[in-house]
């Protein structure tokens, strides 16, 4: 299959490796962190971490849109579902998030509340147009990649005038996190938290192009490689960027040419600042509030925003005590470093977002390596 097969290939993967083992200086260490979950999955799938010399560690950073959603914004959506009677839209991922009380949104809809999964943000415009007697919300998510297709759905619902149609807004920006990362206590002042460099997302970047990485390579002198999901993708990021930092510099790379470009796609980018504004500041799971992180629906576009149709006043949440999700996503602890990790929270019992979402770090060590670094006792 074009594109799959030959970046799946063993033989590849074992030439890379060993330009990989060449490459890297056994008196230094390498601390290279992936940005988005779809990476963490492809390291965990595909065992890439085996073909890595001990020299180089690969950190999982935020992972996806629904790890880092918080608990406070998850309640909004519950409170509109039980307490307004609204229909309910959101992706499957978001459906089994804790969030307070021990409800979900299935767990609210268990309770009677009209929760629904869709596929896309039109699924929902259509729920709202075959239901015109009850109110529709759209519980939109998502990194800069799902941002312009609900752009397109509020301008939709704007030209079909649809009175009983809102989307509440979740849209995240990376750069803004990738910046917060750099800018934390472990990796500034404390130094607990060493990273050498990033490999960058693939879906967002074929949004945003690859151009908004550059001021982290010139301000934080941190070099960037921009890959795509399967594992040679990602072990070429990774020789990349093993070759930067040995030679001292601290570029944006592009190893995705195939779908990414410098510029990225201008015209979901003007789509999406037709439609949304800056927000001056959003919480994050694990990071805390970001300032400049996230998106709003502009004034022009009021009439379709939940938070103001419905005066939604969002509350912080503390995390799960036990759960370690906050940690992970920052990249100071790994998913084994859980107490709960693997025996109380599972993809069937998840007690943290991580373990929820397909692209969380926590499943993708529950499904592909939870069994490692397991010390073996032989049988006597």
């Amino acid at each position: 299959m074009k594109y799959i097969d030959e970046f799946r290939d063993g033989e590849l993967a074992q030439r890379i490796a060993l330009a990989i083992a060449t490459a890297a200086d056994t008196g230094r260490r390498y601390h290279l962190m992936e940005f988005c979950g779809g990476h963490t999955h492809a390291i965990s799938r595909y065992g890439i971490a085996d073909l890595l010399p001990a020299s180089i560690r690969m950190i999982h950073g935020p992972g996806c849109p629904v790890c880092v959603l918080p608990i406070g914004r998850i309640d909004l959506a519950i409170r509109l579902a039980l307490d307004r009677g609204v229909i309910l839209a959101t992706y499957g991922d978001c459906l089994r998030v804790p969030a307070s009380d021990n409800l979900s949104l299935l767990k609210a809809k268990a309770r009677g509340a009209d929760v629904r999964m869709v596929y896309s943000p039109a699924d929902a415009l259509k729920m709202a147009q075959a239901h015109p007697d009850r109110e529709v919300v759209f519980f939109a998510i998502g990194f800069e990649t799902t941002t312009p297709p609900t752009a397109l759905v509020i301008q939709a619902a704007a030209k079909l005038q649809l009175a009983n149609f809102s989307v509440l807004c979740n849209h995240v920006l990376t750069p803004a996190a990738i910046t917060h990362i750099l800018e934390s206590p472990e990796v500034r002042q404390l130094g607990t938290l060493a990273l050498d460099g990033f490999i960058g997302p693939a879906h967002v970047s074929t949004i945003i192009g690859s151009q908004p990485y550059e001021f982290f390579a010139e301000e934080y002198r941190k070099p960037v490689v921009i890959a795509g999901f399967e594992p040679l993708d990602v072990m070429q990021a990774v020789l990349m960027l093993v070759r930067q930092v040995n030679e001292g510099r601290a570029e944006v790379e592009n190893e995705f040419t195939r779908a990414v470009t410098r510029e990225g796609n201008l015209k979901a980018q003007a789509l999406v600042s037709e439609v949304f504004e800056l927000r001056r500041s959003f919480e994050w799971r694990g990071l805390g509030e970001v300032p400049y992180s996230a998106l709003r629906i502009r004034e022009g576009y009021a009439a379709f925003d939940a938070e103001r149709r419905y005066a939604l006043q969002t509350a912080s949440v503390a995390d799960n005590k036990a759960c370690e999700c906050g940690a992970i996503l920052r990249g100071v602890k790994e998913p084994r470093d859980c107490k709960v990790f693997g025996t109380v929270c599972t993809p069937e019992n998840p007690i943290g977002s991580c373990m929820v979402s397909s692209e969380g770090a926590c499943a993708a060590y529950y499904s592909y390596g939870r069994f490692r670094e397991i010390p073996i006792v032989a049988a006597h």
